[in-house]
């Protein structure tokens, strides 16, 4: 199956997410890297196996065995961190934001394709998964590499979308089982 075959399976009282999941991604300006590694990094985010199991395949289609991983690498490492930057942030103790983390995160220095996708990619997860701190922290470094505004809009609307889709027919699947 397929973008295509995602779009049809949602329900009519969500025509707004099959409309917007065909213009994020069917309409996009981004590079077809940045577009489908952000695909992929944030369907492997919303925890959707219907989602996943749908674009996985076009975006392996479309993205280097590197891009592939360092996608995939996003996702694993960004599901940690978001966790863990999110609550040490939402403790009211500022103490905690003096500790050393402790945990590894070599891939974010070494992703193996372009800093910038990795970073957007990043950023997308971390809108899924609603960590603050990591959304400014990933924002700040891509606009520092030049990226405007709306490329990193764009991010987050695929995330948005993306999310969105999976919530919904999740919750179809559940409720028909």
């Amino acid at each position: 199956m397929s973008l295509d075959a995602l779009k049809s399976a949602v329900p009519d009282y969500a025509k707004d997410l099959k409309l917007n999941l065909g213009s994020v991604i069917g309409n996009s300006e981004l590079p077809a890297q940045q577009l489908w590694g952000t695909v992929l990094a944030t369907a492997i985010a919303s925890r959707s196996p219907i989602v996943l199991r749908e674009l996985e395949p076009e975006a392996k289609a479309n993205l280097s065995p590197e891009a592939y991983t360092a996608a995939k690498a996003a996702a694993a490492v960004m599901a940690m961190n978001n966790v863990f930057y999110r609550t040490r942030h939402l403790l009211s103790d500022p103490e905690y934001g003096t500790l050393r983390a402790g945990l590894r995160m070599n891939v974010i220095g070494n992703p193996g394709v372009e800093k910038v996708d990795f970073e957007l990619w990043s950023l997308a997860v971390s809108a899924v998964n609603g960590c603050g701190q990591c959304l400014d922290s990933h924002e700040q470094v891509l606009r520092k590499a030049g990226v405007d505004r709306a490329t990193i809009q764009e991010a987050f609307k695929i995330a948005a979308v993306v999310q969105a889709v999976g919530v919904t027919l999740d919750s179809e699947a559940a409720l028909a089982a």
